[in-house]
């Protein structure tokens, strides 16, 4: 059998900027959508942020949470640009009376909350041995125990409205071990997805659809973060590394995870309840 190899991937300037490869439609219109983890940790899109735009230019009305108002009122300064209606919210997802307030916030800005898409995520890189109880305790509440207040705070509201839509963001490590020791990361985004599916199969009945996104290698401000803050490597080789990983020869952008959480969000996907969406340009495929 003939291997094929990738052409390099070649990115310009233009692929991090704040353009918007998705098409405008009312797929959502009429629906309110709260995106946890909605801003950027550093210059340059993210999964939430594009996801809040997404979502915005599908008809939503949009209410961005993050740990730094400052990063979700970033996001909802490029929906506005567009002509989109979205308000910021600063809360730590990972405490319940800050969540309450937010979530009370939001109800009282928009009346619902249709859609929730829960993007925030933190890693420790380390195996048993090393990762220490403090680390451990701190990935399970941001990525884990966040999901689970929530569902506390939001859910009843999505019964009485009779129906909604829950979007978790998992990853492939959740799935695979890929060769890096993230062992808290990893546990707990194999924990999202099982966590989505029990809502998935609890609340069906109730018009609620929960759904998971397993994106793969996904170029983001992280990566480039992670990489500054190596000093054996630069941004640019860490890049091209990840991207060798990847069977289409490139990692995938946040618009890319953004769309497929529009499409679950919508009632394109009406039929679609307790699995799982794998984004990783056959990246899993690798480590079956």
């Amino acid at each position: 059998m003939r291997r094929h190899d990738c052409r390099p991937w070649k990115r310009s300037m233009s692929d991090f900027d704040f353009s918007v490869p998705v098409k405008k439609d009312e797929r959502l219109a009429g629906q309110v959508a709260l995106i946890l983890g909605a801003g950027s940790s550093a210059p340059g899109m993210s999964i939430g942020k594009a996801s809040c735009i997404a979502m915005a230019q599908s008809g939503a009305k949009v209410a961005a949470l993050d740990l730094h108002m400052s990063a979700a009122q970033e996001s909802v300064d490029e929906v506005r640009k567009l002509g989109g209606q979205a308000i910021a919210y600063e809360a730590d997802i990972s405490n319940f009376e800050a969540m309450q307030k937010a979530v009370n916030a939001v109800v009282a800005d928009f009346g619902r909350i249709d859609i929730l898409q829960i993007n925030a995520g933190v890693g420790k890189v380390g195996g048993p041995e090393e990762t220490s109880l403090e680390d451990w305790e701190r990935v399970q509440k941001i990525n884990v125990e966040s999901i689970l207040i929530a569902s506390k705070l939001i859910l009843p509201l999505m019964v009485k409205q009779g129906g909604g839509s829950v979007i978790g963001v998992s990853s492939v490590a959740g799935m695979r071990y890929l060769g890096f020791p993230h062992l808290a990361y990893n546990v707990t985004k194999a924990a999202v997805i099982q966590f989505i599916r029990m809502l998935a199969q609890q609340y069906a009945c109730q018009g609620i659809r929960a759904n998971t996104i397993v994106p793969g290698l996904i170029d983001t401000p992280r990566v480039r973060r992670l990489a500054s803050s190596t000093a054996s490597e630069d941004v640019e080789k860490l890049r091209q590394a990840r991207d060798k990983q990847v069977p289409m020869g490139r990692m995938g952008t946040p618009w890319e995870i953004a769309t497929v959480a529009t499409f679950l969000a919508s009632s394109d996907a009406s039929y679609i309840n307790g699995t799982e969406i794998v984004v990783d340009g056959g990246l899993i495929g690798k480590y079956s």
